[in-house]
């Protein structure tokens, strides 16, 4: 959603983002956690470091029935 705002009597109308409310700040899509899970795996030495480096940003769950808590 969008709010329009004048600028000026001749300029054009901008289109302004709708603000964030707090829940919307953590919210992060499945598309942003497997974006991550690809720069993460790009950037571990070996499959130890990846999977603790998954752990710690909350990119992958413990519980293979949740989403990753990043996503929860």
């Amino acid at each position: 959603m969008t709010i329009g705002a004048k600028r000026g009597i001749d300029d054009d109308t901008s289109s302004i983002p709708a603000p964030r409310n707090a829940a919307d700040a953590f919210k992060v899509s499945d598309d942003q956690v497997q974006r991550a899970r690809l720069v993460v795996a790009r950037n571990s030495d070996d499959s130890e470091d990846l999977r603790e480096l998954l752990d710690m940003l909350g990119l992958i769950s413990g519980n293979p029935e949740q989403p990753p808590p990043v996503a929860r």
